[in-house]
């Protein structure tokens, strides 16, 4: 069994608008997943350097970060996107992402084993433009469809407020739409913009946005999370 989540962290700023990347850490520990993509993981300008100091992980909490962009000690992601796997799996490879855009946005995609399982992670942030959105995903799943043939999970943060249609037509034709929940925003959820899809060689057990006092304050979005078995 595998757990995975997604978290647009909002750069650690909370609705008390205070950046507290030891509060975002601790809703991470909460969540208590296999393998999590973030978005806004970074600080905006400069360096974007990470929301949370990369040695916070390793000493508050028993996630790595995926090694996206050799030689910057201070950044974890990729234009606000990154993995985090829990310490002990195997990144056998990562990649990060160039998606068409009039604004910079990018995807991050991992190959990781945990026990037994080998599987395929996507991140994802995509454009408030609908065009964009659909653009960006087939991007995504032509990233997909040109490598290894593997279990494959694509989450994030989709910015579609709509039910159906647009991007996620474009992702559910070849992956399951998971249901979670709704996460936007946190402090009256009432749209489902984060979003898991899974291909149809992993079985959703359960799924479901994560709720608690502190994710409620740490970001404007709530976590989402699925667990699955490989059939």
């Amino acid at each position: 069994m595998i757990k995975v989540a997604s978290y647009n962290m909002r750069k650690g700023i909370g609705l008390d608008r205070r950046r507290d990347p030891g509060r975002v850490l601790a809703v991470l520990r909460e969540l208590d997943a296999d393998i999590i993509a973030l978005q806004e993981a970074d600080r905006r300008f400069g360096t974007r350097a990470s929301a949370i100091p990369p040695h916070m992980f390793e000493e508050h909490s028993d996630y790595v970060p995926v090694d996206l962009l050799h030689g910057r000690p201070y950044a974890i992601g990729w234009h606000g996107n990154a993995l985090l796997v829990r310490r002990g799996a195997a990144v056998e490879e990562s990649h990060a992402l160039h998606l068409p855009t009039l604004e910079p946005r990018g995807a991050v995609a991992a190959t990781v084993r945990i026990g037994g399982t080998r599987l395929r992670v996507v991140g994802m942030h995509l454009d408030i433009s609908g065009l964009r959105r659909r653009q960006q995903a087939r991007a995504i799943l032509h990233h997909v469809a040109e490598g290894e043939k593997l279990p494959t999970i694509l989450m994030g943060d989709c910015n579609e407020w709509r039910r159906t249609g647009g991007c996620l037509a474009d992702f559910g034709a070849e992956h399951r739409l998971v249901d979670t929940g709704h996460s936007f925003h946190s402090r009256r959820p009432v749209a489902k913009l984060d979003r898991i899809f899974a291909s149809p060689d992993l079985d959703p057990v359960d799924a479901g946005v994560h709720r608690s006092p502190l994710a409620a304050r740490a970001s404007d979005h709530l976590p989402i999370w699925a667990r699955f078995k490989a059939i």
